[in-house]
């Protein structure tokens, strides 16, 4: 595998971290309880099997080990002293550890969301001089491009999101919004939307990846403060994204759809109610029985699939069959996607899905798993643990939006 690959994408940002949490939604909330140093939060589940609790100080010490090592491997650095940010590892980190920095009361951003933000920063101030993360001649026709663009959109996301949370959008922001603007395709399939990369690696780097780049756009412009979303100058790009998004729902993976859910709760008019309703009930639907779901059964569409699929035996591209059972990434993802959307926490399918959250947990490590769609790796690698990175950091946000916590401090 070429070490570089897989290094260009967000799955979800800091804008998550503050879109992802800032809502709430009428639920149970934990009791507090007294003993600071134990159980700061509790969820109660008639058909928990061990335990009701998850703990989020050994989900934040798993997530920030993977995040210093990311930040420090040769293979993620890149022009002007700066590192990509991954779809799997680095984006996924500053979507969550906000969150579980509120659960255990710390009292500030790790070492590691400053590095990150210091790192977009930096990469959006050099913008014309600083080279894209991947180029032509290295890795493939169209590379540079397709870099720059994916690129501009992920910076854009991480710096609204953390003005959200701020409340003022900073100089920088309203740069890496122009850059990402510039770069909006303006005729042609991707009329409304941005190139995205391409390296043939399912979910964020393959055919449909820029459906879903489009989407983290349209959370961007939606999550950003001081109106930004009614800027004069931005309308007609604005229009042409809503239009993207909404010429071709049907023909999305489960994943995507769901990234369009959560997309919609930032942005008018992406989805109607009923339009919202019927991706919601379809996710619902791909709920399994042990109450989690499965990236093959989410992240795959039609044309990803050949005649043995059919037969219930997909095959990834290295000839190993696709892993069928719940996985830590399906579930959170999903889950909070309909968390997003204002699905009850009281309902069958949340209970079911967070209580399976709950019992996968590991409880050596404090992440969950997943696997990849494209071929077997070694769990015990890094690059095999890239979608348990990804994993742990969606089941935080899934529980955390739930009120679902065990924060132990100490």
């Amino acid at each position: 595998m070429n070490p570089r690959i897989g290094a260009v994408c967000a799955l979800w940002s800091w804008a998550v971290a503050g879109s992802l949490l800032s809502c709430s939604h009428s639920g149970t909330k934990a009791p507090i309880y007294r003993d600071e140093q134990a159980v700061l939060a509790h969820a109660d589940y008639s058909d928990a099997k061990d335990s009701a609790t998850w703990n989020a100080k050994s989900a934040a010490a798993y997530l920030d080990q993977r995040e210093s090592w990311w930040v420090s491997w040769p293979a993620a650095g890149r022009d002007h002293a700066t590192f990509c940010v991954s779809c799997h590892t680095a984006l996924p980190y500053l979507i969550s550890r906000s969150v579980l920095r509120n659960a255990l009361h710390e009292e500030g951003p790790s070492a590691n969301e400053r590095r990150l933000l210091a790192n977009v920063i930096k990469r959006v101030r050099l913008w014309k001089d600083i080279a894209p993360y991947y180029n032509d001649q290295e890795d493939g026709a169209n590379k540079a491009a397709e870099s720059r663009s994916t690129e501009a959109v992920l910076n854009a996301f991480i710096l609204a999101s953390h003005d959200a949370e701020l409340g003022t959008l900073s100089e920088d922001t309203r740069a890496a919004f122009a850059h990402m603007w510039l770069l909006q395709q303006r005729e042609g399939r991707f009329k409304g939307a941005w190139i995205w990369q391409q390296f043939g690696l399912k979910p964020w780097e393959s055919r449909g990846s820029e459906y879903y780049g489009a989407t983290l756009a349209a959370i961007a412009v939606g999550r950003a403060p001081d109106d930004y979303r009614s800027t004069a100058d931005i309308q007609n790009s604005l229009n042409m994204l809503r239009e993207y998004l909404r010429r071709d729902i049907s023909g999305q993976s489960s994943l995507n759809r769901a990234a369009l859910v959560w997309a919609s709760t930032k942005l008018y008019g992406l989805l109607s109610a009923e339009q919202r309703q019927s991706i919601m009930d379809g996710l619902i639907a791909k709920q399994q029985p042990d109450g989690g779901w499965s990236m093959s059964s989410v992240a795959l569409t039609w044309r990803d699939l050949d005649l043995e699929s059919l037969f219930g035996k997909a095959k990834r591209e290295d000839g190993t069959p696709q892993e069928v059972e719940s996985d830590g990434l399906a579930t959170g993802f999903i889950l909070y996607a309909l968390e997003q959307a204002g699905i009850s926490f009281e309902s069958d399918q949340v209970k079911r899905g967070l209580n399976w959250l709950i019992q996968h947990q590991s409880k050596t490590q404090g992440s969950w798993t997943a696997y990849s769609l494209n071929k077997r790796r070694d769990p015990s690698s890094n690059v095999g643990l890239f979608m348990s990175d990804a994993a742990t950091a969606y089941a935080v946000l899934a529980l955390s939006q739930a009120h679902v916590l065990d924060a132990r401090r100490n």
